[in-house]
């Protein structure tokens, strides 16, 4: 059904945003804080090290009864912080499991490759500039990626590179942070005590337990924090890095969208407290709000800024400290520690990320095709070899002393040029002509499709030329004022890009929005008159007129016959064709308004003018090289 309307000028936004694009500017924004922790640890080493040495170096206990753990503020830093730090790895991991690139388990195996091949080659080249040396023992600390500081300076360097590059590097990642865990507990944790391993494995087994059955939210979250403490302190005496606990209750904590049946329950618990506002009341409609939430992502809105803005610096600044003088620069850079540390990010992580994915595309011919370009690979490549926060910590626990310094100034020196180097690579791409800049950053390889039901122009409420290379579908209510807000966007859109295509879908939130519902029939009883869309533009002209004298009225404006706009109002085919819509929504994971897909991938984050424009030009360049690359070869 296309058909022409109204349109109007006004023009506002809000900005929605996801668990992905939150993540990803809030390490944007740490990274500034992250190089301001780093410098001052530099500064304060070279101004007053023994007082650097002297305040890390302080030593604190925590008793329980006849138990005591006692160790340097350097050591709870680095063993019970930064527990903190992998909890959030392991929650984003799970994420990505559940929610994001890897819930499509065949997309795995590039990623994984890309990953391992990532630490593998740096590894090889620092045991090759190390080999017959003592240091050849801390091989681990040229190895893993940190994140944080990788994902931040990613943002800086390629400042308008689509979401879907920095998406896949932080893919790749992590399967670093897992490989990078599982190395620090097997080869740098110290001579294993058996009986508080198997402690730690029966709590973490208790924890698993517990979270197959109906334990109350609050409850569980407690208990989950006694049993990660005892993990913690298990593996801590068995002489087994700690870290690792945080990442293997991370990994156990699920993610999923708001159902339907949690939000409804949700807004009866508000609407009882707006009717009653009593502190119980209160009380029990956060608790209702919060458990909408999956776990996951509770926790990663509750501890990721803790772990970007004030564990992850905290740690740089009690490890990034070494003094630096001419002598000490001239003999470390001279020193297998540094040079191994320093080529094996700067040379081995592009290497072993480019040419690993390159090599599996080749050898599967083309079944495991990367979802961006070779060009972002390249430039996520060579941001991936900064090692700082992982680097460091594996430093810590391999080398001493004169080592250890080295150790650190290569992590520095190879976090400063890989930056430079990612910068080199999109710097290049980005003076490129548009479409070869487009297949270099996006690639050819097939999307995930989020939009379950593909649109059908024999059903669907169509705006725009059938053939266009992008389709907005926008799942959306009348009544919704962020619909209103979003609905001058879309118009605007579609009258700057004229190859777009655009959707409209039901979704009528019928326990917020009581009239949405009747609204949404009333387009649909207008379309059986040939006038869907200027019923749809005059219903978000008038939102705050929605009751049935109102529809009848615009259905007389818009000269309908008025008795069949009335049986159709109430005829089974209208809320039928309804109710399709709010299936198919369900069936996408679609529990708010709007949301919109572009060529059936959900956009997430903004949906100004600029947001979404952004979103159609990546889609539209993507359709036009798939479709040149589809396209037989001239004779």
């Amino acid at each position: 059904m296309t058909e022409s309307g109204r349109w109007s000028a006004r023009s506002a936004g809000t900005n929605r945003e996801t668990a992905l694009r939150s993540f990803l500017q809030t390490e944007s924004g740490s990274a500034t804080v992250l190089v301001v922790a780093a410098v001052a640890a530099l500064l304060w080493a070279n101004v007053d090290g023994a007082g650097y040495e002297r305040f890390f170096g302080t030593d604190l206990a925590v008793r329980f009864g006849s138990v005591e753990i006692a160790q340097d503020l350097r050591a709870w830093i680095n063993g019970g912080l930064m527990a903190l730090f992998f909890f959030v790895v392991g929650l984003e991991a799970r994420r990505e499991f559940d929610m994001g690139e890897l819930r499509d388990r065949r997309r795995i195996t590039l990623p994984l490759l890309a990953g391992l091949g990532g630490m593998a080659i740096p590894v090889v080249i620092y045991l090759a500039i190390n080999a017959g040396q003592p240091s050849v023992h801390g091989w681990g600390a040229a190895m893993s990626t940190d994140t944080a500081f990788a994902l931040g300076l990613l943002a800086l360097v390629g400042r308008r590179l689509p979401d879907r590059v920095r998406a896949f590097l932080l893919t790749v990642l992590v399967v670093d942070d897992l490989v990078a865990l599982a190395v620090i507990t097997f080869f740098y944790s110290g001579h294993v005590t058996l009986v508080p391993v198997l402690v730690a494995v029966g709590a973490f087994g208790v924890l698993l337990i517990l979270r197959r059955l109906p334990i109350a939210g609050r409850i569980m979250g407690v208990l989950t924090v006694v049993l990660a403490l005892v993990v913690w302190g298990a593996l801590r005496a068995a002489d087994v890095e700690p870290v690792v606990a945080g990442l293997a209750v991370g990994l156990l904590t699920a993610a999923y969208p708001p159902a339907s049946d949690d939000l409804e329950r949700a807004t009866g618990l508000f609407r009882s407290f707006r009717e009653q506002p009593t502190p119980e009341l209160a009380r029990t409609a956060r608790a209702g709000l919060a458990a909408a939430l999956s776990p996951n992502e509770r926790l990663q809105q509750l501890f990721h800024p803790w772990t970007s803005y004030l564990i992850v610096p905290v740690f740089a600044l009690a490890n990034a400290g070494i003094p630096i003088n001419g002598g000490f620069l001239a003999t470390a850079y001279t020193s297998p520690i540094t040079l191994g540390i320093l080529f094996g990010y700067v040379l081995g992580k592009p290497i072993g990320i480019l040419g690993v994915s390159w090599l599996a595309n080749r050898i599967s011919r083309g079944r495991l095709e990367p979802p961006v370009g070779w060009a972002a690979i390249a430039g996520g490549g060579a941001i991936a070899g900064i090692g700082f926060t992982v680097s460091l910590l594996i430093a810590t626990l391999a080398f001493h002393g004169e080592q250890l310094a080295e150790a650190k100034l290569g992590v520095l020196s190879a976090a400063l040029c890989a930056a430079l180097l990612s910068w080199g690579v999109f710097a290049v791409t980005g003076h490129l002509a548009p479409l070869p800049r487009s297949r270099a950053l996006l690639g050819t390889g097939e999307t995930l499709v989020d939009l379950a039901v593909p649109v059908a122009d024999d059903r669907d409420h169509v705006r725009g030329p059938a053939q266009a290379p992008v389709t907005i579908v926008e799942y959306g209510d009348f009544e919704c004022p962020y619909c209103g807000q979003a609905e001058p966007v879309v118009r605007d859109l579609l009258t700057g890009h004229a190859e777009i295509r655009y959707v409209w879908r039901h979704l009528p939130l019928r326990d917020v929005h009581p009239r949405a519902y009747l609204a949404a029939k009333a387009t649909e009883a207008a379309a059986k008159q040939g006038a869907f869309w200027p019923m749809h533009d005059l219903l978000f002209d008038h939102q705050d007129e929605l009751r049935p004298p109102d529809l009848l009225r615009y259905a007389e404006l818009l000269e309908l016959d008025l008795e069949k706009f009335k049986a159709d109002l109430r005829g089974r085919w209208v809320q039928s064709r309804v109710a399709d819509d709010v299936e198919s929504a369900q069936l996408s994971g679609v529990s708010g308004t709007p949301t919109f897909f572009i060529n059936g991938r959900r956009h997430y984050g903004a949906y100004d003018i600029d947001s979404l424009s952004a979103a159609v030009k990546t889609a539209k360049a993507r359709a036009l090289i798939r479709t040149i690359g589809t396209d037989p070869e001239p004779s």
